[in-house]
């Protein structure tokens, strides 16, 4: 359900989903505006890695840049493509600015995304239960994403802890809907706005 808080947000969605901002607005519990004249307090910018982006996509990106509006990438369909969400990352930052990745994917014995392993601090947030519990991880985790740990944490001191909220720095977030993985940190991106 969702919050009063959220929903005082205005976000404008562009990419493959802005076909169905509706549903994008159910799913945050954000009011949706429609395009970038409308004054919007966030911008979502959904990429399905095996559709590409778009260069009306990179227009509407680039139409932002002068009123430094909060942006997030949320990259989905994460399932339905031979890419994964690295490949969406390097795509986004080649074709928009440099984007943060604050969570990373994990994967079950059978492939399939279960958790998101944070880079601020290394815990897990593990969706295979209900409700997620979050996690430590174990000491192999840590060292497979110790490099990703580290230049996030570089990038988040030398832009400020409110660069997100500034227009300046660009989180990219996986997101499986469904199963809502990733649903929880897009809402907790979407508060930090709330008026």
């Amino acid at each position: 359900m969702p919050t009063p808080i959220l929903s005082e947000v205005k976000i404008a969605v562009f990419g493959h989903s802005s076909a169905n901002p509706a549903g994008i607005a159910h799913l945050f519990g954000a009011l949706v505006v429609s395009s970038t004249e409308t004054e919007c307090d966030l911008a979502i910018f959904t990429v399905n890695p095996a559709d590409g982006i778009d260069q009306k996509t990179i227009d509407d990106w680039e139409a932002l840049n002068d009123r430094l509006v909060p942006r997030l990438v949320l990259v989905t369909e994460l399932d339905e493509s031979e890419s994964d969400f690295d490949d969406a990352v390097m795509l986004a930052n080649r074709v928009f600015d440099k984007t943060v990745t604050p969570f990373l994917v994990l994967h079950n014995n059978d492939g399939t995304a279960c958790a998101l392993i944070s880079m601020q601090d290394l815990s897990i947030i593990d969706y295979s239960v209900t409700p997620p519990q979050v996690i430590e991880s174990d000491p192999d985790h840590k060292i497979l994403v110790s490099e990703f740990q580290k230049e996030y944490l570089e990038e988040i001191e030398m832009m400020g802890e409110n660069a997100f909220e500034a227009g300046l720095l660009f989180p990219a977030i996986p997101i499986w809907p469904d199963r809502e993985i990733g649903v929880d940190i897009v809402r907790k991106y979407i508060s930090r706005l709330a008026h």
